[in-house]
């Protein structure tokens, strides 16, 4: 849909949900929340099609980002419909659904000492150059610098071409890491680094 038929469904929504109430006399408080989502997603679909209108009309994805108040490579991942070299046809830009549960089963395992429940989520390429050895010597090493390993906090999510990945703030006693863990959309490991948070 175009922006100006987005926006004309958007408002007619908005007065069915607001004279709902008025019109039925009673209401249940989840049917308002039900319909506050369902005007959230129209006003996402909304902001999508005014970014393409913008996009079609020359600007930049700098000049978005700036409206927007988030970088380019932000709204470009949102918004943007890359193309892969490799076919000429549009990328997937979905991650996957469940990669932050995926991260944390992952930082799980590590906490725990489970190195086998994650060597054995490797692809065949980490396999070859990741051993479970490796994986203890890394936990390690961060304990070595800043002690017991205490939680962690939310993850990130983005997509890149083929692979998802999540980056997670990881909690020691003594400082603070980053686990920033590639999942192949087979959900396979395909990349896993444990990195100083200037790094990340």
């Amino acid at each position: 849909m175009s922006f100006a038929e987005t926006g004309q469904h958007l408002h007619r929504r908005l007065g069915q949900i607001l004279a709902a109430p008025v019109l039925r006399g009673e209401h249940d408080p989840l049917d308002l929340v039900r319909a506050a989502r369902e005007v959230q997603d129209q006003s996402e679909a909304l902001m999508a099609a005014a970014v393409r209108q913008a996009r079609d009309a020359g600007r930049t994805w700098q000049q978005i980002g700036d409206v927007l108040g988030v970088t380019r490579q932000a709204v470009f991942q949102r918004y943007g419909k890359p193309i892969d070299p490799r076919t000429g046809e549009v990328m997937n830009t979905k991650a996957i659904p469940e990669a932050s549960e995926l991260a944390r089963t992952v930082i799980d395992a590590l906490a725990h000492g489970r190195w086998s429940d994650v060597a054995d989520r490797f692809d065949e390429t980490m396999r070859d150059r990741l051993t479970e050895q490796g994986l203890a010597e890394a936990w390690a090493y961060l304990a070595g610098l800043a002690g017991a390993y205490e939680g962690h906090g939310d993850t990130e999510v983005v997509r890149a071409a083929d692979f998802t990945t999540t980056n997670t703030l990881l909690n020691f006693e003594a400082g603070d890491f980053v686990a920033r863990i590639t999942f192949r959309d087979d959900r396979t490991i395909a990349g896993l680094y444990l990195l100083n948070p200037d790094a990340a």
